[in-house]
């Protein structure tokens, strides 16, 4: 008998984040007395203006880098895009890198870009768990530098949303510094869950959106490189109507998002360590839980998709499970759904579409009659609600006919 839970359990904190309550108190001003337009030049604009440039340095400082290079947007998609279609565009690129298993804000973008004629695009190679040949990168990089004089782009995410493969930075940004690529990575899982020292850091664009780090929905951040950009400068507009954030996007400023992701990523850096002890302890409890359950009552082998099962060389914050086969796995989520927990297929953007999830469709010799569900987990989850999940998921595969 599968035990009730009292509360909904949220498991899909990839997808989304609770707001922080502290992040709210810091945003309620912005909503209510000051109300001005950060434009204008009266008091109450000059007001508004100065949280702005206040969370911009916040930013920078834990960044490590100038508040200049922190331009906000509308969320981790705007950004990525500000980022791969400005250098398309200023810097006369006309080759891209990229890998099959990118989120899709960086690989349709790159598509759209080459099925305009702007870019060739090419794919590096992936291995069994959807690693990253970087030999091959490399390859890819030295075949096409004298083909493309204005130097290749490369967009390779940090943390994979879906997977939890962790790509190493440093030494894809020191390959890219060697060929003179500019190089960008969607860092939104892995901002405010890892520190990023931009001082250090070989890149030219990484990015953040607030909701992945316990701040609101809706606004984001590009940091993008103003000194070791190969010598290229600033990148174009990619939104024009205005001279909002140093003439970089147009539009009246979200303050109270660019406030609360502030807070959100302060609040982030502060307590960062103990967040991961005690969320990698979550990761580790449902995966030796998944063993034993499914193991102890013969239900099939479970295994985990990507590097996600190996929780000292993966996002810590994704565990990716493949169930035995049976005749529930199209119905997994639902029936997750009814025991009140919620959980993802894949990847949350795409969610309610029937086309499945593209990473797990790029990784060689995955068998599609399994089962697959991303558990991803966040500060405010319990040791009972992993419990719970897994009671649950144990309670589903051995029910009678329910295996093939």
């Amino acid at each position: 008998m599968i035990a009730s839970s009292p509360t909904p359990v949220y498991l899909d904190n990839a997808a989304t984040t609770r707001l922080d309550p502290e992040v709210l108190d810091a945003m309620l001003p912005l909503l209510t007395e000051q109300f001005g337009n950060p434009s204008s030049i009266h008091s109450h604009g000059r007001k508004v203006r100065s949280a702005i440039e206040r969370a911009r340095k916040t930013v920078a400082q834990l960044l490590n880098t100038s508040p200049a290079e922190i331009f906000f947007t509308s969320g981790g998609t705007e950004a990525d895009n500000t980022a791969l279609m400005g250098s398309i565009e200023t810097y006369g690129i006309t080759h891209a890198i990229s890998s099959p298993v990118e989120h899709h804000a960086v690989l349709h973008t790159l598509q759209h870009a080459a099925k305009r004629g702007l870019i060739q695009l090419d794919l590096v190679n992936i291995g069994p768990d959807g690693t990253l040949d970087l030999g091959h990168l490399e390859s890819l990089l030295a075949q096409n530098k004298s083909a493309h004089p204005n130097g290749s782009l490369v967009s390779l995410m940090h943390g994979n949303n879906e997977i939890g493969n962790l790509l190493p930075l440093e030494q894809v940004g020191t390959m890219c510094r060697e060929y003179k690529a500019v190089f960008h990575s969607d860092t939104v899982q892995t901002m405010g869950h890892y520190r990023h020292n931009l001082q250090q850091l070989p890149i030219d664009f990484i990015v953040g959106a607030a909701h992945k780090f316990h701040g609101p929905k809706g606004v984001g951040f590009l940091y993008a490189n103003g000194d070791t950009k190969v010598g290229r400068g600033p990148i174009h507009p990619f939104i024009h109507g205005g001279a909002q954030e140093r003439n970089q996007r147009g539009g009246t400023e979200n303050v109270y998002g660019i406030v609360g992701l502030a807070k959100a990523l302060e609040i982030a850096y502060r307590e960062m360590d103990a967040h991961r002890q005690h969320i990698e302890g979550l990761k580790r409890r449902m995966i030796d839980q998944l063993r034993e359950r499914f193991d102890a009552n013969d239900i099939g082998p479970v295994q985990f998709n990507g590097a996600s099962g190996d929780v000292d060389n993966s996002l810590y914050t994704v565990l990716n499970v493949s169930l035995p086969e049976s005749d529930i796995s199209d119905m997994l989520l639902f029936n997750l759904d009814i025991a009140k927990i919620s959980a993802s297929g894949g990847s949350a953007c795409s969610s309610g579409s029937e086309i499945g999830s593209h990473v797990l469709a790029a990784l060689p010799g995955l068998n599609p009659n399994r089962g697959y569900v991303r558990f991803s987990f966040g500060k405010y989850n319990t040791a009972d609600e992993i419990d719970y999940a897994v009671e649950t998921l144990a309670g589903l595969y051995q029910k009678e006919g329910a295996l093939k």
